[in-house]
């Protein structure tokens, strides 16, 4: 029992060593991550995806990430042109285009990278006077791009994007600027409202047109029609008047002298009731009454 010992812990050395170099030698690379080897301090290259060979002790890997990274450079107090302090700070992404260089040419790539753009960022902005920097956001973004790019080149890294989140001016601009947005809200509330007035007034104006010339076709239109109902009666009337004065010829024509007279003196006396009545005899009496005289004597 006593060999025994000394023969288990024996085994469990082995198998402890068994498992460090299996777990040292044999390495699982993701897709999007790479290994780059250094064999007794040389670099042999980069290694994956997939299942990786190394030999313990003399190989010391390195893992890199393939995957476009974001970073935040917090706010920085910045000089512009102008002599303005204004406080900056953006967001800016990057990618892994060389994991070889990006190992070999930069010890600490984080570190370094954010320290170059804190630097560039205020020499980006040392060039542009307050006003462009307010305005022209996009044309930072891009300047700032472009300058991280031409360093970052060199260590296997890509800038693929820098996007400004927030741009803190001084207190005196603040309220420059508050009291330039009140008095700009100010003027578009007069101008919208005064062209409300005027479209309001021209509204009005057509309106009190249109209804002045529906007036007037109105009337127009009522004097034709009440001239055309005048016409058209006065024709009415003139056609009955000559209607009436057809049949009353008519009539007369079918009457004898005899008729005439009867009726003459049946007039006559009708006017005799009266006690007031004075007789006046026409000239044409005789006539009548010598014609009746002959009328009745021929009849009989």
């Amino acid at each position: 029992m006593e060999n025994a010992v000394p023969v288990l812990c024996l085994i469990g050395f082995v198998i402890v060593a068994v498992l460090f170099f299996l777990a040292s030698a044999i390495k699982v690379v993701p897709e999007y991550k790479r290994l780059v080897v250094f064999r007794l301090g040389r670099c042999i290259g980069e290694k994956g995806p997939g299942l990786v060979l190394l030999i313990p002790v003399i190989d010391r890997p390195v893992m890199v990430d393939l995957r476009e990274q974001v970073r935040e450079i917090p706010h920085q107090t910045s000089i512009t042109k102008d002599n303005a302090p204004i406080s900056i700070d953006f967001l800016w992404y990057y990618k892994l285009v060389s994991p070889t260089e990006s190992v070999l040419q930069v010890g600490n790539f984080e570190y370094a990278a954010q320290g170059l753009a804190t630097t560039t960022l205020r020499s980006v902005i040392g060039g542009i006077s307050l006003d462009d920097v307010l305005s022209q956001r996009e044309h930072i973004n891009t300047m700032l791009r472009t300058r991280l790019d031409e360093v970052t080149e060199r260590w296997g890294v890509k800038v693929t994007n820098v996007e400004i989140r927030e741009i803190i001016p001084p207190k005196d601009v603040q309220d420059a600027m508050n009291r330039q947005l009140s008095a700009e809200r100010n003027r578009r509330a007069v101008v919208t409202e005064s062209e409300g007035t005027r479209v309001a007034a021209v509204n009005v104006a057509n309106g009190e047109k249109e209804a002045n010339i529906l007036r007037a076709e109105g009337e127009k239109q009522s004097a034709i029609l009440k001239a055309e109902g005048e016409l058209q009666a006065q024709q009415l009337r003139a056609e009955g008047y000559a209607n009436a004065l057809s049949k009353i010829d008519a009539a007369a024509n079918k009457i004898d002298k005899q008729t005439v007279t009867l009726q003459y003196f049946e007039t006559l006396k009708t006017m005799s009731a009266n006690p007031a009545t004075k007789y006046i005899f026409p000239m044409e009496f005789t006539n009548l009454l010598s014609d009746f005289v002959k009328g009745v004597g021929n009849k009989a």
